[in-house]
């Protein structure tokens, strides 16, 4: 009998182990060719104008300032981490200041203080976007990566010239890297007129 009971466990065991492999297996399909629709579900798109008009004032491209409120927020304006950064694109206070102090933000518009209110939080994140961009000569990975490093992590990450990616120290970094890269790539696929005027 307890031979028995054995048999049915290890039976059940390999029927759960395919079970989990088949689902893994059905997220991986859904992942490379799930209709578009499904996507937008994971991948949502708001405040369109908000982003076209500061993009298009920093010279930024509105689908990398998807990418980042996606991957910083998940569209949540109220959005706060632990360290301070608040709102869409999850910024520190500091430098929001730092935006309106370099003049690079109109501060009698957009108030470095009200970082929770989506215009204002789009419009200094669109300008500190601006700014990594121009500081690392037009690169937008070293952007990236800055974006949630610092400009001296990817400084000294690259000072020897070595690839970005297999230079970056930090796991957590490599990650965002990786999740704002393939965020961009799935808005400009999912929406390719989103930010046509």
């Amino acid at each position: 009998m307890s031979m028995d009971r054995g048999v049915r466990f290890f039976t059940w065991y390999r029927v759960l182990l395919l079970l989990v492999v088949f689902g893994f297996g059905a997220i991986s399909w859904a992942f490379a060719y799930a209709p578009a629709p499904l996507f937008r579900l994971v991948y949502p798109l708001d405040f369109q104008s908000e982003i076209l008009e500061s993009a298009s004032t920093h010279g930024v491209d509105p689908y990398l300032v998807a990418a980042v409120i996606e991957t910083e927020s998940g569209w949540d304006p109220a959005a706060r981490s632990d360290r301070g950064a608040s709102g869409l694109m999850q910024l520190m206070p500091e430098t929001a200041h730092d935006m309106v102090n370099k003049g690079l933000v109109d501060g009698a518009r957009f108030d470095a203080d009200d970082l929770t209110d989506v215009r204002t939080n789009i419009e200094i994140g669109c300008a500190y976007l601006s700014y990594l961009i121009s500081y690392f000569n037009g690169s937008t990975e070293h952007a990236i990566a800055a974006y949630n490093a610092g400009m001296g992590n990817v400084d000294v990450w690259t000072r020897d010239g070595d690839e970005l990616y297999d230079a970056i120290t930090f796991p957590e970094t490599q990650a965002y890297l990786a999740r704002v890269t393939s965020a961009l790539d799935r808005y400009r696929e999912l929406y390719p007129d989103a930010f046509s005027s």
